[in-house]
């Protein structure tokens, strides 16, 4: 929670958990579980990708052998 914090502002959507995830398949079948083992999400608002990787780079989770992804929010159009 420490780590968050320190996020300020940029943290826009912090520390959102994933429960029950379930994978559609292009065939319409569903199977219980996801593709990645990812648990949950925060969303930072920052001026680039480096940015964004630095505070990545700073989250205890990865100090008890965890991993993050990071990727860009696409606009969709209106």
């Amino acid at each position: 929670m420490e780590w968050l914090s320190s996020l300020g502002d940029a943290a826009v959507s912090p520390a959102n958990p994933l429960k029950d995830t379930r994978t559609v398949n292009p065939d319409g079948t569903v199977n219980a579980g996801g593709i990645t083992t990812m648990s949950g999400y925060t969303i930072v608002e920052v001026d680039s990708m480096d940015a964004a990787l630095t505070i990545a780079k700073a989250c205890p989770f990865l100090e008890v052998g965890g991993s993050l992804e990071v990727s860009e929010l696409m606009k969709m159009p209106s």
